[in-house]
C-alpha cells in the first residue's frame, strides 16, 4: 500500500516570518513574479513544503533546503527535493488553493485547477484525444466541464510524477472516462506504464478539481488535510 498525504492551504501574505524561510534562489524566483498573488502562491508552496519536510526530517523548517535543479536545463524550476531524504514531494497551486503531496520515496505528481472556467473547444482539442473527446458526447454543460477538468488534472499529475512535465504530449495519454474510477488506460510514452501508475481524485473544495498520481503498482491510499501556520485561526 502506497500512502500519500496531501496538504491544502490558502495563500499566505508576503510577510517576513514566511519570506525568511526562502533561500537566496527561492527569493529570486519569488521576486520574479510580477503579480503579488503569484508571489504569495509560490511562497505558500515553499513554506508548506518545508514545514511538511521538516516534520519528516525532525528539524525546523528554516533548516530545510530544497534542490529544485531542472534535470534538462539546470535552472532552479524543477521539482523541489531533499536529496537522500527518502520521500518525494509535489507542489501545485491555482487560484486560492496551494497543495503539497508527499509519499515515502515513490514518484508523485499533484495538480489542482480552478474549475469555474469554461471548457472551451480549443482547450479540449489541445488536451484530449479522440477517445476522450467522444466520452464527452451527451453530457450536460456542467458535466462536460467537470469531466474535462478531471481529465486535465489527471494528465498533469501523471506528467509531473514522471518529472518530464509537458515533454509528454497531453493527447498521448488516455484516461478512463466520466463515471469510471480514475486510471491510466494507455500512454504513448514509456515513462507512463498503466500497470505501474495509480491515480486518485482529490477534494480541494468547491470550484476546484485536483488529482494525485504515483508511479507504483501498489494500491494507493490518500489522506487530505488542511494546513494553516501557527498563530492563525
Amino acid at each position: 500500500m502506497i500512502e500519500c498525504t496531501v496538504w491544502w492551504a490558502v495563500p499566505l501574505p508576503n510577510e517576513p516570518r514566511y519570506l525568511d524561510l526562502l533561500d537566496d534562489v527561492e527569493r529570486g524566483r519569488h521576486g520574479g513574479y510580477r503579480k503579488e498573488i503569484d508571489q504569495r502562491r509560490f511562497l505558500t508552496g515553499r513554506v508548506l513544503a518545508k514545514t511538511v519536510a521538516a516534520e519528516l526530517l525532525g528539524r525546523a523548517p528554516d533548516a530545510v533546503s530544497f534542490d529544485a535543479t531542472c534535470d534538462d536545463c539546470g535552472k532552479p524550476h524543477g521539482r523541489p527535493r531533499v536529496p537522500g531524504a527518502g520521500f518525494d514531494l509535489s507542489i501545485s497551486h491555482s487560484g486560492e488553493r496551494i497543495g503539497v503531496a508527499v509519499t515515502s520515496g515513490v514518484p508523485v505528481g499533484l495538480d489542482v485547477e480552478t474549475a469555474t472556467r469554461r471548457a472551451e473547444d480549443s482547450l479540449i482539442a489541445y488536451a484530449l484525444n479522440e477517445t476522450e473527446v467522444a466520452a464527452l458526447d451527451g453530457l450536460t454543460d456542467a458535466e462536460r466541464v467537470a469531466a474535462f477538468f478531471r481529465y486535465w488534472t489527471g494528465k498533469e499529475a501523471l506528467m509531473k510524477a514522471t518529472g518530464r512535465g509537458l515533454k509528454i504530449p497531453l493527447q498521448s495519454i488516455t484516461l478512463a472516462g466520466p463515471g469510471e474510477p480514475p486510471r491510466l488506460l494507455s500512454s504513448a510514452d514509456p515513462a507512463l506504464d498503466p500497470a505501474r501508475t495509480r491515480l486518485a481524485d482529490l477534494d480541494p473544495g468547491a470550484g476546484y478539481r485536483a488529482a494525485i498520481a504515483v508511479l507504483a503498482d501498489e494500491d494507493l491510499k490518500v489522506t487530505e488535510r488542511w494546513w494553516a501556520p501557527a498563530g492563525t485561526n
